[in-house]
């Protein structure tokens, strides 16, 4: 459980039912279960930076990840891969987009640089695809959060909206994939039936499709390296309807989703830069789902929080944890300056 109200009340109701559960709550909870001797396979998915220290425990024990917390690359990096190679885990992506280009590539991981000429994320492009940019600033909460292809929490759904989402996802596929920044691109396929794509030096193209439900990686990640029955619904190539792509820089989706090329943008800067963006995006959209800021102004706080905070290279955890802490404090500055 989260909180210790919450746990201790949990654990009380299973006393008086008779129960021998064992009720554990907090964050060093979550991080002792995931590098537990019982556990041998760990689903990573806490949402944010909130989820790298139960990750890292994970990696550490050498635990089968399953990783649908794109925040634990984004933040930790290359400490966080060091971690799984020193722990002698197995990185498993569950983002669908991760996922689809891990199907896509071959299974020896020493051929990928060779082999490989880019790697190309799709995106549905959220929906306010076609909303023209100027009419953005009064985008609702709601409104944000009604995705047209995915169930998802608010966080995320609101990273779909501004396309956050898919510029983090830049970064996973940067440090999961070891691809260069400039090997990676995003085409939007409003129909989120193509999850991802690689394209090999000989300029074939490979492909993982499927309906949009997360049930398609997470039982690939549970049985890999074989496939088990995942209980979504299979494609109905005769009923489907066209699928159609855009380029990012057509429709005004540049001027739409400002923020997407912050990715290229990071991974090009100082150690630690990713582990900044992805701090004072958690702060934005929080402030955005409490009103207190506009749906475009978010980019303004990643952006100023970006330019104004230096980044050394992050040496430990405590070290990524301070990063995160003081680029909190410096986009809630942003955010009350933006209320004002």
């Amino acid at each position: 459980m989260a909180s210790e109200p919450h746990g201790a009340e949990l654990a009380r109701q299973c006393k008086a039912l008779g129960l021998s559960t064992q009720v554990l709550w907090g964050s060093d909870a979550i991080t002792m279960i995931a590098s537990h001797e019982l556990a041998d396979i760990v689903m990573a998915a806490i949402v944010g930076a909130a989820g790298l220290a139960s990750c890292l425990a994970a990696a550490r024990a050498g635990k089968r990840l399953l990783l649908a917390n794109k925040e634990a690359l984004v933040v930790g990096g290359d400490f966080f891969l060091q971690a799984v190679k020193q722990g002698g885990a197995k990185l498993l992506p569950i983002d669908s987009e991760h996922s689809a280009v891990f199907q896509s590539l071959p299974d020896d991981s020493s051929v990928w640089a060779e082999r490989i000429d880019k790697i190309i994320l799709t995106a549905s492009g959220g929906p306010f695809r076609k909303r023209d940019p100027l009419t953005l600033r009064d985008v609702t909460p709601e409104q944000a959060c009604a995705h047209p292809n995915w169930v998802m929490g608010r966080k995320i759904s609101v990273d779909s909206a501004t396309m956050m989402n898919k510029a983090l996802e830049v970064i996973e596929a940067h440090f999961l994939f070891g691809a260069r920044p400039e090997q990676i691109e995003v085409v939007i396929h409003p129909q989120s039936v193509i999850h991802s794509m690689v394209q090999y030096v000989d300029h074939s193209v490979v492909a993982q499709l499927g309906t949009p439900d997360m049930k398609v990686p997470i039982a690939y990640g549970l049985a890999w390296p074989d496939r088990m029955t995942s209980g979504a619904v299979a494609l109905d190539f005769r009923a489907m309807e066209d699928m159609t792509f855009e380029a990012l820089d057509s429709h005004g989706h540049g001027q739409r989703f400002p923020g997407l090329k912050l990715a290229w943008s990071v991974l090009k800067g100082p150690a630690g830069s990713t582990a900044v963006l992805n701090a004072a995006n958690e702060v934005a959209v929080e402030a955005f789902l409490q009103d207190q800021i506009r749906f475009d102004q978010i980019h303004a706080v990643n952006l100023g929080t970006l330019e104004s905070l230096p980044t050394t290279a992050p040496q430990s955890l405590d070290d990524l944890l301070e990063l995160d802490a003081r680029s909190r404090e410096k986009a809630r500055g942003i955010v009350g300056r933006l209320r004002n």
